[in-house]
């Protein structure tokens, strides 16, 4: 029991030195990782659609 006490005791103490970000940093950083994944997924999908062309193309 002592141990678990000591544990959650060093859960607190590392959680306040974390220095969380501000509102407006945390929207601007979730609006890069949309716009990110967004064009991931386009470049992604156009690969996937010119690589099955290829193979039809080469392999029917």
């Amino acid at each position: 029991m002592k141990s678990l006490n000591s544990f959650i005791s060093g859960i607190v103490s590392e959680f306040k030195q974390v220095t969380w970000p501000s509102k407006k940093e945390t929207i601007r950083l979730v609006i890069v990782v949309i716009a990110f994944s967004l064009l991931m997924s386009f470049f992604l999908g156009f690969a996937d659609l010119g690589f099955r062309q290829l193979v039809q193309k080469f392999i029917i």
